[in-house]
């Protein structure tokens, strides 16, 4: 089954948002069914994070992650050593990979050099965020996303809206209309049974045509050498198994020290993903396959990826290196709530992409340095974090770190607000005068429209023009 036949068979169902972060953000405001599908899933979220706090004790939990994580931060160089030192003690190989562009590198040319014609891919932001898929294609590989939210956005030509659930975006009806056009038939039901039957029938013929498996990290033990992908599907499963080589890509910070701790950060990974006390699969894989075993690959690869990670050590910055990429953050935020993964034109979105993208990126990147401004720094993000990143703190240093004449313009505007507020008489002028201009050009209670510098705040929401509004 070609991934571009698939491609072609039906066009571009939900083409991705384009144009600047504002362009995008905007477009996606406008979309009610989009901002329907999105505070589904996400009241879903919330509801199911409710019963893991009273039944599981996640808020207990949560400190011990975090000490966790910060150690093994901490000791990240001697960890990855010893991680990749008993990874070929176990029959593997490890390559360390400066950037993406290296790691692209390294696994397209192994492809090529072991004849590999077809990819089978489980989920992985690692591969994502360095393009791998792109430079496979490029040189002539077909490229098949095995996870069901992954193959749909494969189909439509979408990038992932969330770090766990990456079509949570689209409803059971668009989906089904992606999968009409990719089969170029009317008969597919629309019921999620049937989607998924219809998925699994498609995908199936992939594992016997693949020669190569590639998969994510979730956590790289060091003691042993063990990389663990957690998935509720189980196609990781048979990524990793039943091709003859695997490639794992692990972003370098995903490593942990011993068993002691994985143990604690794969109980806590699916009770913030997914608000389940555990995973339906948790894959633990050691090196190839042994002598007198009867499954697994032949070779087994492991793609450690920096991509300016390591330069984040030692910094202001560096707790950002413990997010285990729950998606928590993403599902508690106004912000991402209200426009989804897409608008942030990142693998990485919501709070967490916000603060982790222009620093990966580099500051001056004009595609990343707004996206910090993305965020009402309501908290929310920061209570949701399973392993207690501060994240609004961060996002305050990011916009901080940002340069860009909008943030100049703010600057100046924000002085001159400061003078404003420090003496009392034009602070009681202001108000007052305030309040007479947006009653004035209120209507029912709310402004839907200012002029000049405030144009762009009314341009998606309205303002009351009294406290507390009517509605």
């Amino acid at each position: 089954m070609s991934t571009r036949r698939q491609r072609s068979a039906g066009g571009v169902a939900y083409p991705d948002i384009k144009g600047t972060l504002h362009e995008r953000t905007v477009q996606a405001l406008g979309d009610q069914t989009l901002r329907t599908n999105l505070e589904t899933a996400a009241s879903s979220w919330a509801a199911g994070q409710e019963v893991m706090r009273r039944d599981h004790g996640m808020d207990e939990m949560r400190a011990r992650a975090r000490e966790i994580r910060r150690r093994n931060i901490r000791d990240l160089p001697a960890l990855l050593g010893e991680m990749q030192a008993n990874v070929r003690k176990a029959g593997g190989q490890v390559v360390r990979a400066a950037d993406g562009a290296e790691a692209c590198r390294y696994i397209t040319g192994l492809a090529q050099a072991r004849g590999v014609t077809v990819v089978a891919k489980s989920k992985s932001m690692a591969t994502e965020e360095i393009r791998l898929n792109e430079a496979l294609e490029a040189s002539g590989i077909e490229v098949v996303e095995t996870d069901l939210g992954e193959w749909i956005l494969q189909l439509a030509h979408q990038r992932p809206s969330h770090i766990i659930a990456p079509a949570v975006h689209l409803n059971r009806g668009q989906v089904a209309e992606i999968f009409r056009r990719e089969a170029g038939t009317d008969d597919v039901p629309d019921d999620r049974e049937g989607l998924v039957a219809h998925a699994r029938v498609r995908l199936r013929e992939t594992f016997a045509q693949a020669g190569m498996g590639i998969s994510g990290v979730n956590i790289g033990v060091a003691s042993t050498g063990t990389v663990c992908i957690v998935e509720n599907e189980g196609n990781a499963r048979l990524v990793t198994s039943q091709p003859r080589i695997h490639v794992a890509v692990m972003g370098m910070e995903r490593v942990v020290a011993d068993w002691d701790d994985a143990a604690h950060i794969l109980q806590i990974l699916p009770m913030a993903a997914i608000s389940q006390d555990a995973a339906n699969y948790v894959n633990l894989i050691t090196g190839p396959r042994r002598e007198g075993e009867s499954d697994g690959p032949e070779e087994f690869h492991l793609v450690i990826v920096d991509g300016g990670r390591g330069a984040l050590r030692g910094t202001e910055f560096e707790e950002v290196l413990s997010c285990i990429r729950c998606g928590a953050c993403l599902y508690s935020c106004p912000m991402w709530r209200s426009v989804g993964g897409q608008a942030y034109g990142s693998p990485y979105s919501g709070p967490i992409g916000a603060i982790i993208t222009p620093l990966l990126e580099g500051p001056s990147s004009p595609a990343s340095r707004d996206l910090p401004f993305m965020s009402s720094l309501c908290g929310a993000c920061g209570d949701a974090c399973p392993v207690g990143i501060p994240l609004p703190d961060l996002l305050v240093r990011a916009r901080a770190r940002a340069s860009s004449p909008a943030t100049r313009k703010s600057a100046v505007a924000f002085r001159a607000w400061s003078l404003l507020l420090r003496r009392g008489l034009t602070y009681r002028v202001g108000v007052v005068g305030w309040r007479l201009f947006v009653r004035v050009r209120g209507t029912d209670g709310w402004v839907t429209r200012l002029p000049g510098g405030g144009a762009g705040w009314t341009r998606v929401r309205d303002m009351p023009a009294r406290w507390p509004p009517r509605r």
